[in-house]
């Protein structure tokens, strides 16, 4: 039986591993709520269903679709969404879990690029992305021709690190769509991280080769 190729790019997004979901709701909701969507309405609390349906995709796309005969109020909330988040970002601090940065570190050991992804645009996780620099590449949402689910940013990161073989790719992700991402892309391992809503199943049917507790385990699968 053939040998799978080693590991030469590790893909990771950052929603619901580095990124806190709860963040990520709050500036949602603030963000409509200067279109006067407000919490109390039915139109808030469809809103809110509508965007934890959607998580895992850019915020800017789940705008669009909620505006989507407006597209100066999708692009005025996806604005307000930007300052949101950034402004948590500042007021909370951001630090990176220990676990995610252990992965990172023997990623890099294993002799794999890392790269960084995520739904989220340049201008609202700048702050964040401060303490993960030490990566060779990090790709957010307005980088890419389009994000989560699509392959994109899976083949723009093998593109711009020079990968050669997509089946040397790994790519971690805690959504769906991250996963489906993965899977559309045919990088050689797809792994799923469970916990909260992501029930294991549901990875699995996104196109999950592994699915995990935890990222501490992921780097055991490089060996």
């Amino acid at each position: 039986m053939t040998e799978p190729p080693p590991i030469s790019l590790v893909c990771l997004d950052l929603a619901g591993i580095v990124i806190d979901d709860s963040v990520v709701e709050r500036a949602y909701a603030e963000a409509i709520a200067t279109q006067g969507i407000v919490p109390g309405t039915q139109a808030y609390a469809r809103s809110m269903v509508r965007f934890d349906r959607s998580r895992g995709r850019p915020p800017a796309a789940v705008l669009r679709e909620l505006f989507d005969k407006d597209e100066l109020r999708a692009q005025v909330a996806a604005l307000a969404f930007d300052r949101s988040f950034r402004a948590a970002a500042q007021r909370f601090g951001v630090s990176v879990p220990v676990a995610v940065a252990d992965a990172i570190g023997k990623a890099a050991g294993s002799g794999a690029q890392v790269a960084l992804v995520t739904v989220l645009s340049r201008s609202a996780c700048e702050d964040l992305l401060g303490p993960l620099r030490t990566v060779d590449l990090v790709l957010c949402a307005d980088e890419v021709p389009r994000s989560f689910p699509w392959p994109d940013p899976v083949l723009t990161a093998m593109l711009q690190l020079g990968t050669g073989d997509v089946h040397e790719v790994a790519v971690v992700s805690a959504t769906e769509d991250g996963v489906l991402s993965g899977h559309r892309a045919g990088a050689g391992l797809v792994v799923g991280i469970a916990g909260g809503a992501r029930p294991v199943d549901a990875l699995r049917e996104a196109g999950a080769t592994h699915v995990l507790d935890s990222i501490a385990a992921f780097s055991d699968l490089l060996t």
